[in-house]
């Protein structure tokens, strides 16, 4: 049988990951491929790890990606900590809570939870007094949880947790590019970033940053795998019981990413040089540009589905800026909508899980997707669809709210110059 040349439609990808990839990084990955202990590749190891410092907010000596969709770096940096036993705390406000819930059970972790209503986040001094009450060893949370579009302020309870000896463990998959992460003033110990949101590569890997605090726990339990290790290595296995997982063994993978590059896994190249693009694109467009650009087409985007007439879902407090979730009105099929935007304007949004399975809809605006085009364009999409799908649509409103948004970020930015001249 023969198969035709591959052909993926074009889209216009608005949800919360993964997210249309910079044209910049798609070149990047068609650079050659090196040997992973060619100098030449080592370099760009090292410059990897630099800039995920600079991203991360962090002077940590360890900031390295994982090989693996995002749960393999909240697995490596769990598994590499957890011993059977531990007392670990995962607040819930979402999906992803329940996932580093299973990943804890998993290592044999006592794991206690609390929750909240999907929509809202916890109050800082109420997780702060669960820490107190269950004295774990671990606190494990979603900063930007793409499930309800909420996201946790995260600052007092780093601080409690390094007052408490707690080890603070982040999922910021979703956050960490897109907003405000500030891993060492937020006391954060060890964190974990996506490729595939608001960085703008591909799905296939997991920065990771973690402390001395951590780094302790790991050397502990260093283990170098059999088929490599030295008769010096042998000699200093340690008592404690070696990580579980060989593959997400952070105690091995430091030796890799170290000046030792003792052999681990063969890294994924290619992935790696989308890495290093898009964390310089990150780096070159500027933290606190970046993170205005998505506030501002975040504030399009909301205005235009007000004056559009639907109720957008969850706290506007703690809203996470790159995502925002969006009611489906009563008597309109929510899944009809989502196919026909993908099929008739080849734009993709998401639905939800769980308990919202089937009550909102999720749009993300994320490193790349997140344009001006293409909330303009969602917007004018949406609007079409309920109009055939039989919604009362307030017409013309969304696209007019939205521009005004644009136009008044516009004239803000001119007088703003006129008054340095």
């Amino acid at each position: 049988m023969a198969y035709s040349e591959l052909n993926a439609p074009m889209r216009t990808i608005m949800t919360p990951g993964p997210v249309e990839v910079d044209p910049r990084v798609l070149r990047a990955m068609s650079t050659p491929i090196l040997g992973q202990f060619d100098p030449a590749f080592t370099t760009i190891m090292n410059e990897v790890m630099e800039m995920l410092r600079l991203v991360f907010q962090t002077k940590n000596k360890w900031a390295f990606p994982i090989d693996g969709t995002s749960r393999s770096g909240n697995e490596a940096i769990l598994c590499s900590i957890i011993e059977p036993g531990d007392k670990v705390l995962v607040p819930i406000f979402g999906r992803f809570g329940h996932l580093l819930v299973e990943i804890c059970e998993r290592y044999g972790a006592e794991v206690h939870t609390m929750e909240c209503p999907w929509g809202e986040v916890f109050e800082p001094q109420a997780v702060i007094a669960e820490i107190k009450k269950v004295s774990p060893k671990i606190t494990a949370i979603v900063h930007g949880e793409t499930s309800t579009g909420c996201m946790q302020p995260l600052k007092e309870i780093g601080r409690a947790c390094r007052e408490l000896g707690v080890l603070l463990v982040v999922d910021a998959v979703a956050s960490i590019g897109g907003t405000d992460v500030k891993v060492d003033e937020w006391c954060i110990d060890g964190l974990i970033g996506g490729t595939q949101k608001c960085l703008s590569v591909p799905s296939g890997m997991a920065p990771i940053t973690y402390n001395e605090r951590i780094e302790e726990i790991i050397q502990s339990r260093k283990k170098v795998e059999r088929g490599i290790a030295t008769d010096e290595d042998n000699q200093q296995v340690s008592l404690s019981r070696p990580i579980a997982s060989n593959y997400f063994d952070l105690s091995m993978l430091q030796d890799y990413w170290g000046p030792r590059r003792l052999n681990h896994h063969t890294e994924a190249t290619s992935m790696i040089y989308a890495l290093r693009e898009g964390l310089r694109l990150v780096l070159e467009e500027g933290l606190e540009t970046r993170f205005a650009r998505h506030e501002l087409h975040e504030a399009a985007l909301v205005e235009g589905i007000k004056a559009m007439g639907l109720m957008l879902f969850g706290d506007r407090k703690n809203k996470l800026p790159c995502v925002t979730c969006i009611e489906i009105p009563k008597g309109i099929d929510g899944e009809a909508v989502r196919d026909m935007l993908l099929n008739e304007f080849g734009i993709e949004i998401a639905s939800s899980f769980g308990p919202l399975h089937g009550k909102i809809w999720r749009i993300g605006t994320m490193g790349f997707s997140c344009r001006k085009e293409n909330i303009l364009f969602v917007l004018a999409s949406l609007e079409a669809v309920l109009l055939r799908q039989g919604f009362q649509v307030n017409r013309g409103e969304a696209l007019q709210a939205a521009l005004d948004v644009y136009v008044g970020k516009k004239e803000e930015m001119v007088a703003s110059q006129e008054s340095l001249c």
